[in-house]
């Protein structure tokens, strides 16, 4: 944060004292805020019909674009600053990890220290505390070396910068085992031989395989969903655009933020499980987790379900019509170059592209012009472009005759062409 005497210190003071720097969370989630206030006040003010200069009055088209250019370049402005705060808020969540990490630690040792009240320290707790020690010097090492991309959590983000379902869980189950392990290899270094025997009989693959299977579905689900995701977004069957940054609901919803089926059914059930075999190791600490094997099934279910909500949800963008865009007291006639036309489909606005500055990337080409759609405000929102109708121009540059028109999403995802004849 800057300095009182500095440039970002004296916007602070002329706003009460908060800090707009953009070099922290806290001065770049301040610019974040004042760049959206100032782009809906904005908005609102076009959607009422003022703001629009007297000389552009006159012309309905030529006002309409003017309007859509300003909110455009107002749009930028406020995405540059959404990044500034997602760049600002990776940097600063590497605290809130090892926070986390090392606060489970603590909480472990408060549960032991409570339950040997009774029975007393033993060395089976011993061996729990210095496993979850040596777990979470393994992930401050991870966190410090990924800071600026979210600490602990880097390898569980997308490369659409949204938190990864599959990853997540594959990463928990990771941990559990991995702690199991830990667990037994500790205990077994300080055991008597006899002892040492009955721990290497809970490690054998008759009492484990169950927890590896699940292990192994956790992680095979973690791959595959990677590559159909990769695949059908290289081919145009799926549309993505990155978030600003990652949050937790990210684990529940798809990309437009609403609550997905697949992903709700697929966390909970693999954290009933987790919970499940967490509870086995905490009762018999001597070997790893045995889970029924119609467990494994419920788990396997759950990944096939999760595995085919990701082969078909989304698609590619599609025309279904193209219409003259006609006003009230109009009469019928052809398309001609000057003419609004009227696009009809679905898939224009892909999820997630719902803020303005990604509304302001979808283009139309006609023939070989390319036509950005304006940004047609109204009070809350926009009217053009909608997922399923765009309104654009006709420019002059089209030649008369057969044209093909072609949707180009914020995406980058182009649709079939559309035939269109334009007379003059």
């Amino acid at each position: 944060m800057a300095g009182a005497g500095g440039p970002a210190g004296g916007a602070a003071g002329a706003d009460g004292g908060e800090c707009r720097c953009g070099q922290c969370p806290h001065g770049a989630r301040a610019g974040h805020r004042q760049a959206v206030a100032a782009f809906v006040a904005l908005r609102e003010e076009f959607a009422a019909g003022r703001g629009v200069p007297a000389g552009l009055a006159h012309s309905a088209g030529a006002a309409r674009q003017w309007v859509s250019d300003e909110l455009t370049l107002s749009a930028r402005e406020m995405a540059r600053r959404g990044t500034d705060e997602g760049v600002a808020w990776l940097a600063a969540v590497r605290g809130r990890t090892l926070l986390a990490v090392w606060g489970a630690v603590l909480a472990l040792l408060v549960g032991q220290s409570l339950t040997a009240l009774d029975g007393g320290w033993t060395a089976a707790r011993t061996a729990g505390l210095a496993a979850a020690v040596v777990l979470a010097s393994g992930l401050t090492a991870a966190a410090l070396r990924h800071g600026v991309h979210g600490g602990a959590l880097a390898p569980l983000i997308g490369e659409d910068g949204r938190l990864s379902t599959s990853r997540t869980v594959a990463a928990g189950w990771a941990g559990a085992v991995l702690y199991a392990v830990l667990l037994s290899a500790l205990r077994l270094a300080g055991a008597t031989p006899p002892e040492r025997h009955r721990l290497l009989q809970g490690l054998t693959l008759g009492g484990s395989g169950a927890l590896l299977a699940v292990l192994a579905v956790g992680c095979g689900v973690a791959v595959l969903a990677y590559g159909l995701v990769a695949a059908r977004v290289r081919t145009g069957r799926l549309q993505k655009v990155p978030a600003q940054r990652p949050r937790a609901a990210d684990l529940l919803t798809n990309d437009a933020g609403r609550g997905s089926f697949p992903d709700v059914q697929y966390v909970l059930i693999q954290a009933a499980v987790l919970v499940l075999a967490l509870v086995q190791l905490a009762g018999r600490p001597e070997q790893l987790p045995r889970l029924p094997w119609g467990v494994v099934a419920l788990v396997a279910l759950s990944g096939a379900t999760y595995l085919a909500g990701k082969l078909t949800t989304g698609g590619r963008p599609v025309i279904l019509s193209v219409v003259r865009s006609r006003e009230l007291g109009d009469l019928a006639a052809p398309v001609r170059t000057g003419d609004d036309i009227e696009i009809r489909g679905a898939g224009f606005v892909p999820p997630g592209a719902t803020t303005p500055d990604r509304l302001a990337r979808t283009v139309v080409r006609i023939g070989t012009v390319h036509v950005s759609v304006p940004l047609v405000p109204v009070p809350g929102g926009f009217a053009n472009p909608t997922d399923g109708v765009l309104t654009v121009p006709v420019p002059v540059d089209v030649e008369p005759g057969r044209v093909d028109v072609r949707v180009i999403t914020a995406a980058g995802v182009e649709t079939d062409a559309y035939p269109l004849d334009i007379v003059e």
